[in-house]
């Protein structure tokens, strides 16, 4: 029996002779059911006309892609480390020339993803490489296909040593980070999805309860979570999507942003932008 993907948000569901009668994750607010109506595919459908995308976005980290794109279109990243690698957020397909190259850059020990528009097909990668699958407690509503592979977590947790997975909230009470110590050349790297979504100029990152739908949060919200971001030391803000990426002065960008964002939500103006740099291009 085929595990049933969504096509809207590509969220795998259990193997079942039928698909599903609904996707609860696009009927809630934040995400939305297509024109369409409710409509499935399968990763064998899927293979038979798309493939995955491999690239380095610097060393030791991997990009990983669906050709053509698919659903909300993300790419996942692979970190890799001396203790293990961690595949942070997920695609909903896993072709086999794919299984070969993450096989051969050491494979995949711990999956976690920064919240439920990007959990894919993380139990079929799960079983791929015997990988453990972390997810926030706080959103463990949202898993779609239980598998005992998955662990519940609370606020910290250390996918492999040196890498911590952070719940943050936001965009969804389990909504999370991971920090990368050793990534943008040992200054530090976070990976976001879109819990801290980099947005068109990257100098820039924004926070949204619901971003097909323009949700805002509120005022309380986008500081705490720049609160919990500001603890970690990073550089480069990786978000969901190829080139979304904050390549410099990270940290900083999210905390005035933050900032803009709720000046704005006080009807205030916030102040200028910064200048413009030869590092803003990537």
């Amino acid at each position: 029996m085929p595990a049933w993907i969504c096509v809207t948000c590509a969220v795998q569901y259990p193997d079942t002779e039928q698909p599903p009668a609904h996707c609860p994750v696009c009927e809630d607010e934040r995400q939305y059911v297509g024109p369409e109506g409710q409509r499935w595919t399968t990763m064998g459908e899927l293979a038979r006309d798309h493939t995955n995308e491999l690239r380095e976005e610097e060393p030791d980290l991997v990009g990983i892609g669906v050709s053509p794109s698919v659903a909300i279109g993300q790419r996942a990243l692979l970190v890799r480390t001396p203790h293990g690698n961690v595949l942070w957020d997920c695609v909903p397909l896993l072709d086999d020339e794919a299984k070969r190259r993450i096989a051969g850059l050491g494979g995949i020990d711990a999956i976690c993803m920064s919240h439920p528009h990007f959990y894919g097909a993380h139990i079929e990668f799960a079983e791929a490489f015997d990988a453990r699958v972390l997810i926030p407690r706080a959103d463990q509503q949202w898993v779609q296909r239980p598998s005992p592979r998955i662990e519940l977590f609370d606020d910290d947790i250390e996918p492999v040593p040196g890498i911590t997975l952070a719940r943050i909230g936001g965009h969804f009470d389990g909504a999370s980070v991971l920090h990368w110590p050793a990534g943008s050349a040992g200054r530090g790297a976070l990976l976001t999805g879109d819990t801290v979504a980099v947005v068109q100029d990257r100098r820039w990152v924004s926070f949204m309860w619901s971003f097909p739908n323009f949700i805002p949060l509120d005022e309380h919200t986008v500081d705490d979570i720049a609160r919990r971001v500001g603890r970690f030391a990073f550089d480069r803000v990786y978000g969901g999507w190829w080139g979304r990426v904050v390549i410099g002065d990270g940290a900083a960008a999210v905390r005035r942003s933050a900032d803009r964002y709720i000046a704005r939500l006080r009807g205030e103006r916030p102040a200028g932008g910064e200048p413009r740099s030869e590092q803003d291009g990537y």
